[in-house]
């Protein structure tokens, strides 16, 4: 007889059968992991704006700060996740860690906060994907300055729309697909940071001194419109609370790990591990390498100021060789690392909205949570997914700061999710829990409320206006967005949802003896 899977026989405790097929290595749970996490897919788009805030100094040392704060939550995480290996990860270990009172009501907060920010992640991959390719075409036919293409707004939400569809094919055709791209990703993200890390700066033909990266500071009151010092710092590290975040995507893949009791809780520490460092690195490169800091931001420049690592990787090739043939190459390898995280966070929202539809808590759910009968993937929620990405970025036709809205719903919904199992277990009696390999002990409690904390600060800095004076163009409206979702969902809760709502729904039998 064969012996059963360690992650298998907790999940059957837990009161699941085993639907989804279980073969993924810690390998490849960690290539998924870490191709959700990206290293260029979350600095890439937001690195500008944190320049042009705080100057080099708060944006290198914004980095290392949120990396340490970041272990806490992950430690906290990878606890619980060796107690809990199932595929709603998240929402499913609230309803436990909350007990039998509390349990239905933080299971449906943290679904849908869940929810929420991996759609938004989703339009978050798109829109920083179509950025760089538009930045790859401004480049290819001639720069800004020798007459180039510039996708104006209707193109570019075509590209938007265009990677959103190719993302839901993808994931509609069988997971082993999907593992492969995200093997693949793993070392295009490992290759090409490692390329573009040592490259750019030997490329470039000045570097900055280290006292300009490490210790200079400026804000740009004239841009910005922010006088206040320390609100440029707290607007400068955003970049880093966007990108170190994701490494959930291997609690979310615990069904189909093989000893994910184990394995779980090492991918989600080793992906912020490398993360952490290859970040700042990457970092580094393009802050030593910048030439002209005033120039980057000029509309006029050859990248027509839309993109601040597109100018810096052309200043440094440009100045050199002459051409931007190298520029171009680097940012395609960016572009690649956009289109695998999109591909990978799509694949991590449908498994939530497949586990919240299979527990009743999506209107409709007997649609989302079919299973196509051939390659055994959730399609239908993967559908809905992309459905909701795309009216997300409609906006774009109109309003020039859609990015900051859809990454702060994206950043709030996904973190702010961590947030409830991570209380629940601080608050509840230790002698309820099961712990799994991974055990904290004493520690839990420091190391929880240390790890809420950071959760509630960066959920909070997300809502802040990102310029002065605030107009309908530079407008966040990522604060009305959530209201009004999160309104509607607290309504729905008080109303109707907590009459028949209970959290994770078992799917095996008591007759079977495995509860």
């Amino acid at each position: 007889m064969v012996e059963m899977d360690s992650g298998e026989k907790r999940l059957n405790e837990l009161g699941y059968k085993q639907e989804l097929r279980r073969e993924m290595t810690l390998f490849k749970t960690l290539a998924i992991s870490f191709s959700t996490m990206t290293l260029f897919t979350g600095i890439t788009p937001l690195y500008g704006s944190s320049l042009l805030y705080g100057g080099p100094a708060s944006l290198v040392w914004g980095w290392v700060v949120v990396s340490f704060f970041t272990w806490f939550v992950g430690i906290a995480m990878a606890e619980i996740c060796s107690s809990f290996p199932t595929t709603g990860s998240l929402y499913f270990w609230a309803a436990h860690l909350a007990g039998p009172v509390w349990g239905p009501f933080a299971s449906w907060c943290c679904a849908w906060l869940e929810t929420i920010g991996l759609i938004a992640g989703i339009g978050t991959q798109a829109y920083a994907g179509s950025q760089t390719l538009q930045s790859i075409i401004l480049l290819c036919t001639g720069t800004n300055k020798g007459g180039g293409y510039l996708a104006p707004r209707g193109v570019f939400l075509a590209m938007y729309i265009g990677l959103t569809l190719i993302w839901a094919v993808l994931n509609t055709f069988a997971l082993e697909v999907i593992a492969f791209i995200d093997i693949i990703s793993m070392w295009w993200q490992v290759i090409g940071g490692v390329v573009i890390v040592i490259m750019l700066p030997l490329v470039a033909k000045t570097t900055q001194p280290a006292s300009y990266v490490f210790t200079h500071f400026e804000t740009a009151p004239e841009s910005t419109g922010i006088k206040s010092k320390a609100y440029a710092v707290i607007l400068s590290v955003l970049v880093s609370q966007y990108s170190l975040y994701g490494y959930d995507a291997a609690a979310h893949l615990t069904e189909e790990t093989k000893g994910a009791d184990k394995n779980g809780p090492i991918a989600i520490l080793s992906s912020i591990g490398i993360i952490s460092l290859f970040g700042w690195a990457y970092i580094l490169a393009l802050t030593f390498s910048i030439q002209n800091f005033a120039y980057l931001y000029d509309t006029s420049n050859e990248t027509a100021g839309t993109f601040v690592p597109a100018q810096i990787l052309y200043d440094a090739f440009h100045g050199r060789y002459h051409n931007s043939a190298g520029a171009i190459i680097l940012l395609f390898v960016i572009w690649g690392s956009f289109f695998f995280g999109g591909l990978s966070i799509t694949t991590s929202a449908a498994r939530v909205v497949y586990a919240l539809s299979r527990d009743r808590g999506v209107p409709f759910s007997s649609i989302w949570r079919r299973i196509h009968p051939k390659h055994k993937v959730p399609s239908n929620a993967v559908w809905l997914c992309a459905a909701i990405c795309i009216l997300l970025g409609l906006p774009i036709l109109k309003v020039n700061v859609v990015f900051t809205a859809i990454t702060s719903i994206c950043t709030i919904g996904w973190v702010g999710g961590y947030a409830v199992p991570i209380f629940a277990r601080m608050v509840m009696v230790e002698s309820n829990f099961k712990p799994g390999p991974f055990y904290l002990g004493r520690a839990r409690r420091p190391i929880c409320l240390v790890a809420f904390l950071w959760i509630c600060y960066t959920c909070s800095v997300f809502l802040l206006p990102t310029f002065y004076p605030i107009k309908l163009d530079n407008f966040n409206y990522a604060p009305i967005a959530l209201g009004v979702c999160l309104s509607v969902i607290l309504l729905w809760w008080i109303l109707d949802a907590r009459r028949w709502f209970k959290g994770p729904v078992r799917n095996i039998n008591e007759q079977n003896g495995k509860v």
